[in-house]
């Protein structure tokens, strides 16, 4: 890997903390990017300052996360902390504010499940912080006066200001489910599932104020199975990310980390857009293949929507049904079964119903659906959906 240097002794600060080097969180080559163009430490004394402990004893950890993948992460922390041996100690946690969750006149403001762990394991109040945004400066001064060594990031959801990054003495690590640069961005697993991959992985790498843009620590390749789903890849990279962090500790205590991360090459880098309810709309025009990793990607949320009809040759009314199509397999060339017979309603498609729903989809292929989930219901096996329609034809809406 590229070595890159500390600031040098120019920086009076390093001379009033401790005589140690300035946190290389920087070094994606761009210090004037990271202090906001300025190119100046004017106005950060006082959070660099507050960054150097004068303690002797563990170092200390700040991790910011929210979600259920991130609970998994502390979790490790956590444990990982608690061991004899360890060299560090979680000094606070951060995650986002309660969120109202319910349906109609009975939501309830309830905990993020980083949040809702750390209470669980005895955590006192105070000292899980939730900020609206990580920009407020009573936040930033609670932040300061914990005099964190490093801070680590798993899917918090909130942008740090070049103040929050100034704080930590190592910095802050950031543990990133996908090969950056390759899928900067709110959801990389998703966007990476949907496209198909065959080969994924994940990044811990330092926080610099551009999204997902900080040099690289260290990455871990993963082969992606074509029908695993999303969440479960996900968690999988969370937990590999966490080893992978941990592992890396000690070059970070001792400085050696900063020197040893590689800048991205930002023309190499790719953008993982944010989930929209749109992405879930299903069009049975494409592939099944492109179907069926949509389906893998947006299980879950947004969820993969469909339109079936339910036609009954007795003159009985037809009946729409809406859908979420939750787990798919595509037909192998020599497994596709015979096209359905002709005069299906105009938007329409007729599906094969012989003990299983296979749907014809664009360039002569076929999906298999495997489980699906009626609205208002739970998710079923798509036999069991079929036993509850019988003696109708099944026809699915293109889009």
């Amino acid at each position: 890997m590229r070595s890159v240097s500390t600031l040098g002794s120019r920086c009076s600060h390093q001379l009033v903390c401790r005589g140690v080097p300035w946190p290389n969180q920087w070094i994606s080559a761009n210090l004037k990017t990271y202090l906001g163009g300025r190119g100046t430490f004017r106005g950060q004394k006082y959070f660099a300052c507050a960054a150097y402990s004068a303690d002797h004893g563990k170092h200390r950890v700040i991790f910011l996360g929210t979600p259920e993948v991130a609970s998994s992460v502390l979790q490790q922390l956590l444990h990982a902390a608690n061991e004899q041996d360890s060299t560090f100690e979680i000094a606070a946690i951060v995650t986002q504010p309660n969120r109202p969750k319910g349906r109609g006149n009975k939501k309830v403001a309830q905990p993020s499940p980083v949040a809702q762990l750390a209470l669980d394991q005895g955590w006192p109040q105070e000292k899980i912080l939730s900020p609206v945004k990580a920009s407020e400066e009573p936040f930033l001064e609670q932040l300061a006066a914990i005099r964190p060594d490093l801070c680590i990031t798993a899917a918090y959801g909130n942008i740090l200001p070049k103040k929050f990054l100034a704080i930590p003495r190592f910095g802050t690590l950031n543990i990133h489910p996908s090969l950056l640069p390759r899928y900067r961005g709110a959801a990389p697993v998703q966007r990476a599932v949907q496209d198909g991959v065959r080969e994924t992985g994940v990044t811990v790498a330092f926080t610099v104020r551009a999204m997902d843009a900080g040099p690289v620590l260290a990455q871990e390749r993963v082969a992606v199975d074509e029908d695993i789903q999303a969440p479960e890849l996900l968690a999988d990279l969370f937990k590999r990310g966490s080893d992978l962090l941990l592992s890396r500790l000690p070059d970070v205590w001792s400085g050696i980390a900063a020197q040893q991360a590689t800048p991205q090459d930002d023309a190499a880098a790719t953008h993982a857009a944010k989930l929209e309810k749109a992405d879930g709309q299903l069009d049975f025009r494409e592939h099944a293949i492109v179907l069926h990793n949509k389906v893998r990607a947006f299980v879950g949320w947004p969820g993969t929507q469909a339109t079936l009809l339910l036609k009954i040759h007795d003159g009985t009314a037809d009946r729409e049904v809406e859908v979420k199509i939750t787990r798919t397999c595509v037909a192998k060339e020599d497994q596709q079964p015979p096209q359905g017979a002709a005069g299906s309603p105009e938007g329409y498609v007729e599906a094969i119903v012989d003990g299983q729903l296979i749907i014809p989809c664009g360039d002569a292929s076929w999906l298999h659906i495997l489980e699906l989930q009626p609205a208002g219901k739970k998710p079923m096996p798509a036999a069991a959906f079929l036993n509850g329609v019988k003696g109708r034809s099944v026809f699915v809406k293109l889009i």
